[in-house]
């Protein structure tokens, strides 16, 4: 027998000389695929650290994307933007978590690897609709200020990510400092372990054959809605767990970009995008194509070179070390594309981390990232998208590319082809 290894939870375990793995969704006994207990560890080994540097006590955490990092728990689409779920986590010791009536039980039954005494039921306002007469945020309140006692941080700063006001207001009545919680979580969460990364990637690979179904159905006649209804069955069959939000654009709706689809007709000629922004375990996309219907004019084509050149630019600079300043500033200005200033054309020359959350570390843009640049790492996962509207007025081209920082540069995980305008059903 092979001696066993003793595994460091806080290793991200990366071998770039390797493929980044896209493995399949079963568990299998003939090759170690993600290793979920490994993934766990990780992350709560990185948020203990992040807590410790950041002199907070505890952190406090309503925002999902925190809840699922540090407990492994989730209850899915519905809880997104209720504010119900909350979890109380300290370096000494396991999360605490209050979910959701039953949920709580069901995580006593299904999830081992949290302890049974702290998972708890809990309800708060739900975005105001419970009243604070009710009461429900001085229990928690209170309830929350003893645990801490008992963990020996009642003394310290509380950190909390998001909350409902009368919820800050409970924790300060109870005579607890609260301080910023979400800047430590996103500390903690801004580089990926390998098992996180292939997750990442297999949630981009469902987006590949996504693209494949609606490069096939792009015919004049078709709409919007349609192309965004296929997309949705395609992700949920594929495995998806929470597709977010399709993009479906086109036409004169493309510029400038809506951020958002109709029932519009595709017709003959036309340019039309599509972002994909969906999860796998969590994991998430966030993956623009452009396609055009059956044919493209030369505006187009060149609109199309241009959105290349400029998301080219920056991935050939990708790598730990590099700020991004730096590549925010290969990138256009809102005026040589057709916006007063960078506040109107924010997201349109873009980069942003991936993860539990749509938007994490990095953030890079013109707007934020010139006076204020942040140094890339290995490890790190982030989106690069660019924009550029066509010179005749008859659509716009956006490409999008996730990428995984190595040790020296980086591996495009977004495989649909788009080196060249794609021209679906061509004539």
């Amino acid at each position: 027998m092979t001696e066993n290894k003793i595994i460091d939870p806080t290793s991200p375990n990366w071998n770039w000389k390797r493929p980044i793995a896209s493995p399949g969704r079963m568990a299998v006994d003939f090759e170690e695929r993600v290793n979920f207990d490994r993934l766990r560890e990780y992350r709560v080994a990185r948020a203990k650290q992040a807590v410790k540097n950041s002199g907070l006590g505890a952190v406090l955490c309503f925002d999902n994307n925190n809840i699922r990092y540090l407990t492994g728990s989730v209850i899915g689409e519905w809880a997104r933007d209720k504010v119900c779920r909350y979890a109380l986590y300290t370096p000494n010791a396991q999360p605490y978590l209050w979910d959701f009536g039953s949920a709580a039980t069901h995580h006593r039954m299904f999830s081992p690897w949290l302890e049974q005494d702290r998972c708890k039921a809990g309800m708060l306002g739900l975005r105001g609709a419970v009243a604070p007469e009710a009461g429900l945020f001085k229990q928690a309140a209170k309830e929350i200020s003893r645990l801490l006692k008992l963990e020996g941080v009642a003394n310290m700063p509380l950190g909390v990510d998001i909350c409902e006001p009368p919820m800050l207001f409970a924790l300060q009545e109870e005579g607890l400092e609260v301080r910023d919680a979400q800047q430590v979580m996103l500390d903690a969460r801004q580089i990926k372990s390998m098992d996180e990364i292939m997750l990442l990637n297999t949630a981009a690979s469902m987006v590949d054959g996504t693209y494949q179904c609606i490069a096939e159905a792009l015919k004049p006649g078709m709409r919007e809605n349609e192309m965004v209804a296929l997309a949705n069955k395609q992700l949920y069959e594929a495995g998806s767990d929470d597709v977010e939000a399709i993009n479906a654009v086109s036409g004169e709706r493309c510029s400038p970009h809506p951020h958002n689809f109709t029932d519009r007709m595709y017709r003959p000629g036309d340019q039309a995008f599509f972002d994909v922004i969906q999860s796998y375990m969590g994991y998430r996309t966030c993956y623009y194509r452009t396609l055009n219907v059956c044919s493209a004019t030369p505006a187009q084509r060149d609109a199309y070179t241009r959105a290349r050149e400029w998301i080219d630019v920056a991935i050939n600079m990708i790598r730990p070390g590099v700020t991004t300043d730096k590549i925010a500033a290969k990138w256009p200005e809102a005026k040589e594309f057709g916006f007063e200033n960078e506040m109107e054309a924010f997201g349109l020359q873009f980069g942003h981390g991936l993860g539990l959350a749509l938007h994490e570390r990095p953030i890079i843009s013109r707007l934020v990232s010139l006076d204020n640049p942040f140094e890339i790492k290995e490890g790190m996962v982030f989106a690069l998208e660019t924009y550029c509207p066509a010179a005749d007025g008859n659509g716009a081209a956006r490409i999008e590319e996730e990428v995984v920082v190595t040790n020296d540069g980086c591996k495009v995980i977004t495989l649909f082809p788009a080196q060249e305008l794609f021209i679906a059903n061509e004539y």
